[in-house]
């Protein structure tokens, strides 16, 4: 129990970085609080005294408001920031080294007995407000964006955004990112299945700019191969790019 408490507090100085002292996290912090009642009503919970594991429950969540039901099975260094509105269900796992960020709820979709809420293998990482629902498994180091609603299973190394939440493409993602990066523009943060118009329409204009970029390298090294003097670092095309991009987004 003590080598748990431990662990909870030291993940608290590696993923928050507002964390000053253990004395501070160890006060402070409802997810931690509801972490440490958790492991004591599950306790209670496996033994059959399931009126008093509940009651434990209860009261964390008056306290912390952090609701998780005493049969839920959780690892070790598991983090749960800020915490208000986390649910987690009766047949719920979640693996170690796990992240949980407030309004996340692991819920069920059907009222039958036995397996009916999510499986977080290690290194999951969900973001605030999401909703995974159902017998699903959360693969290895996943990650589920801000308000997403999971139905499905997702693979290890993924990221699924959206409602419902699907899966980013990871090589178009990275491409797109180092587009950004090159012309001097950030589009991080936002998916293809975004409703927003902007976001939309800054991403065709990223992966537009892509094409022209990869069309003129070609172009360039062609030219180069006759001879010719050409500027390979297009400046001219850059500057044009990024001042457009400017102007659209003011």
């Amino acid at each position: 129990m003590f080598s748990h408490i431990k662990e909870d507090i030291s993940v608290v100085f590696e993923r928050d970085p507002a964390a000053r002292t253990r004395w501070e996290i160890l006060t402070t912090y409802p997810g931690v609080h509801a972490l440490l009642i958790h492991r004591i009503s599950h306790w209670i919970w496996t033994h059959r005294f399931y009126w008093i594991a509940r009651f434990f429950s209860h009261i964390a969540r008056w306290f912390t408001g952090i609701e998780i039901h005493p049969g839920a099975v959780i690892g070790r260094r598991v983090f749960i920031d800020h915490g208000m509105g986390v649910v987690i269900g009766e047949t719920a796992v979640i693996g170690d080294d796990c992240t949980l960020y407030h309004g996340v709820t692991l819920g069920g979709t059907s009222w039958n007995k036995g397996k009916r809420h999510p499986t977080l293998l290690a290194g999951v990482v969900i973001g605030a407000g999401a909703k995974v629902l159902g017998p699903i498994t959360i693969g290895v180091k996943a990650k589920i964006g801000s308000n997403a609603v999971v139905v499905k299973d997702i693979p290890d190394n993924a990221t699924a955004v959206g409602i419902p939440a699907r899966i980013l493409d990871q090589e178009k993602s990275r491409q797109r990112d180092d587009m950004a990066e090159k012309i001097g523009f950030s589009a991080y943060g936002v998916s293809d299945n975004m409703n927003d118009p902007m976001a939309k329409a800054i991403h065709v204009l990223i992966d537009h700019i892509a094409q022209q970029d990869a069309q003129l390298q070609t172009v360039m090294q062609q030219l180069e191969k006759l001879g010719a003097d050409v500027d390979t670092d297009a400046e001219i095309g850059k500057a044009f790019d990024v001042n457009f991009i400017n102007k659209i987004v003011d």
